[in-house]
């Protein structure tokens, strides 16, 4: 027999009954009011199942208690209403609290609510757990560095031919203008200022290529400063010649005056870098890369395509190939992270989603323009830097006085070098200056040192000393972790670092003194000029006075 019962009629109920079950049958936010104190006055089942408590072990409290407790010793509950109340909303993630004690990221929205006179009667609060979303974001942002990572490692590993050849080409200038003086002098003749111009040339050459490959490979946030285009694109250019090998003709053209911009100089020359690979690959038979400057001043109708933009003056930076040029549906899809169009294990497909990021990070933009057969052009714009070098308080360094010859150094310094030779040179540099120099060869035996000068200098047997020359790269204590063992003790002791690894081996040490190091702290990257060596050492010893060991 079919079944003939039928639904109840649906009964209406009141606005207010409707909206309670409306609050009560959210259980995936929490919902609830607060009293112009911030003291809880209800709770939905939301709330009960994502912070723990029930209705009655939670009402009359304050709301301060979903806060972690550094949280409350700030202040920040408090904050959070007066927020509400003078700007109408208080929205922010943060740690909050369970009743048991754990903590979730929380997004958390606050409103203050007022009746039809404009009392102020409490304020809705809307807290939603995100922890699972933020953890997801994470792991994205971690993936993404470490691919990015891989892109910049990439672009440095296309040079690794190149580069191998250029510096056995430098040793070898080197190494035979080394024998050619051996020779004339002895064989006594004193004519050899020009192989000693040519060895230092050499030495110099093979110092820029370094700092460049380092720069490359290392990881740091945007660091933008005011940068010359055509300074930047001279001054790579030998590396973006080895970068595309001899069928490839590279070309230049820099506009000139070519205003100035505000950016981030490692992220234009990795940028730089990688376009002219980009173009490289594409002319497997050969053609020719220009790389080109110009200023372009855009109105708004020039960046209808650009949403976001400014219209205003822009720097260009212009890679252009004669190569195979791309399809419509090829260039829609450049900017896309993980697009490439090179075969398996020859490209990341990061590298104009990087540029664009980029780009738009500095307040600029990238245009591409391409067509089979016809090659590519990619254009990256940057804003113009109007402020001139004062306004933005910069300032040019000012030169220290070269060491007076003659004038003896004064003051101990402890030299600590893995490299005998190194150290060698070092010390011998000292010592005709005057100084009173010790030596060690690692971190352990610096440590050793300095607690034998203190006991030396407390019994008036030898004096207290005054500089640690140290390198960073040593093995097992590190060159950073000795200066902080021995300022823990010595905390007056001045400190000089000497680096191969550019700046990357002190990277994110605040500090307030020079680089950021601390006070009484410098650094030289290596390889570093005999006179730039001593000008480095008098400037740190005559500033100011150092107690030395016998200091702390």
């Amino acid at each position: 027999m079919k079944d003939e019962r039928v639904a109840p009629a649906w009964k209406p109920i009141s606005g207010e009954r409707q909206f309670r079950l409306l609050v009560q049958s959210v259980v995936d936010y929490a919902i609830f009011m607060l009293d112009p104190a911030g003291v809880v006055r209800s709770w939905n089942a939301g709330a009960a199942r994502m912070k723990g408590y029930a209705a009655d072990e939670i009402i009359g409290r304050h709301f301060s208690s979903f806060y972690t407790e550094e949280d409350r010793a700030a202040g920040m509950p408090q904050r959070a209403l007066a927020t509400a109340l003078s700007e109408g909303k208080f929205e922010a993630e943060g740690w909050r609290l369970r009743k048991d004690g754990t903590r979730f990221w929380a997004s958390v929205v606050i409103d203050p609510i007022h009746d039809e006179t404009g009392v102020l009667r409490g304020f809705a609060k809307i807290t939603r757990d995100i922890t699972e979303r933020r953890k997801a974001q994470q792991a994205l942002d971690e993936a993404r560095e470490a691919l990015a990572q891989a892109q910049k490692m990439e672009a440095v590993g296309q040079l690794t031919g190149g580069v191998a050849h250029d510096f056995n080409n430098l040793l070898q200038a080197i190494s035979s203008s080394l024998e050619l003086i051996e020779q004339r002098l002895s064989a006594g003749r004193t004519d050899v200022a020009p192989f000693t111009v040519t060895a230092r040339a050499a030495v110099d050459r093979a110092a820029t290529l370094t700092r460049r490959l380092l720069a490359f490979a290392r990881r740091q946030p945007l660091k933008p400063e005011r940068t010359d285009l055509n300074a930047l694109v001279v001054g790579l250019w030998d590396l973006l010649g080895r970068s595309v090998g001899e069928e490839i003709r590279l070309e230049r053209r820099l506009a000139e005056p070519l205003w100035p911009v505000h950016a981030d100089v490692n992220q234009i020359e990795s940028a730089l870098l990688n376009l002219v690979i980009n173009a490289r690959d594409a002319m497997p038979d050969g053609g020719c890369v220009t790389v080109e400057t110009g200023n372009a001043s855009l109105g708004a109708g020039d960046l209808v395509a650009e949403p976001g933009v400014e219209p205003g003056d822009y720097a260009v930076l212009t890679v252009r190939d004669s190569g195979t040029g791309m399809p419509p549906d090829v260039l829609a899809r450049v900017f896309e992270p993980f697009f490439t169009t090179k075969p398996i294990g020859q490209g990341t497909g990061l590298g104009l989603s990087q540029l664009y990021g980029f780009a738009r990070q500095s307040e600029g933009f990238v245009r591409i323009d391409s067509a089979v057969g016809r090659g590519t052009a990619v254009h990256l714009h940057l804003p113009r830097d109007h402020a001139a070098i004062a306004s933005t308080g910069q300032t040019e360094p000012a030169a220290v006085p070269a060491p007076a010859p003659g004038r003896p150094g004064r003051g101990t310094v402890l030299v600590v070098e893995d490299e005998d030779l190194v150290r060698m040179l070092l010390v011998e540099v000292l010592e005709s200056d005057g100084y009173t120099t010790l030596e060690a060869a690692d971190g352990t035996a610096a440590l050793a040192r300095l607690a034998a000068a203190e006991g030396e200098a407390e019994a008036g047997k030898g004096p207290p000393i005054d500089l640690l020359v140290t390198d960073v790269g040593l093995p097992g204590l590190n060159g950073r972790q000795l200066a902080e063992a021995a300022r823990a003790r010595y905390p007056d002791l001045k400190v000089l670092f000497l680096t191969g690894y550019a700046f990357q081996a002190l990277d994110g040490r605040p500090g307030d003194g020079e680089d950021g190091l601390g006070r009484n702290m410098r650094m030289l990257a290596k390889p570093v000029a005999v006179d730039a060596f001593r000008t480095m050492v008098r400037s740190i010893l005559s500033d100011g006075p150092s107690d030395g060991p016998s200091g702390g």
